[in-house]
């Protein structure tokens, strides 16, 4: 695993050991920057369930100006700090410590706002509708704004047509898809 693009280009980056971690292959990474590559630069980008911090570090080193990671594993959270270090992007970064769904309301108590809300959470526990719905309540999307969702295959989203959001694209591979979502 590595950054593909930008300031970190080519530096390796560490995966947390463990099954409840699966990091973006960097082929499936690359697809999604080239799709979102022209939104970037100088973005606020809220990486939620970050893990190593894989896809908030290659927004970085491609022009984002800011990333707030949110995980609470102690495991992805010392990768994605050692991660931070190696590419010289602390800076620019943020990292909380805490459950998802609770910071997403903190942060919107805070009044933040981001231009790109990426979130690959557990594939098959529910935590994609449990952090839209959560989205949906305490709104940290710019107007303009996107959502992309990393999930399993199969995972439906049948139930964004109840929130106030609408489903823009999706892009599919072997066992999993990024969902794009919007504010309607």
């Amino acid at each position: 695993m590595r950054v593909i693009a930008g300031k970190a280009k080519r530096l390796k980056l560490m995966a947390p050991q463990g099954q409840h971690v699966r990091p973006t292959t960097d082929r499936i990474k690359e697809t999604l920057f080239n799709i979102i590559g022209n939104q970037l630069i100088d973005v606020r980008f809220l990486d939620l369930f970050s893990g190593s911090g894989a896809i908030g570090i290659e927004a970085l080193s491609r022009g984002a100006k800011q990333c707030t990671f949110v995980d609470n594993n102690d495991k992805a959270v010392n990768c994605l700090m050692q991660n931070l270090a190696h590419t010289r992007l602390s800076d620019h970064a943020e990292l909380i410590k805490k459950e998802v769904c609770n910071t997403i309301e903190e942060l919107y108590n805070k009044k933040r706002l981001y231009e790109i809300i990426f979130l690959d959470p557990p594939y098959h526990q529910g935590w994609e509708e449990k952090a839209l719905t959560a989205l949906n309540k305490y709104s940290l999307l710019t107007a303009g704004g996107i959502i992309i969702c990393e999930s399993a295959l199969e995972t439906s989203f049948d139930f964004v047509k109840h929130l106030s959001f609408e489903i823009t694209r999706e892009k599919r591979f072997n066992i999993n898809k990024f969902t794009f979502i919007s504010q309607r």
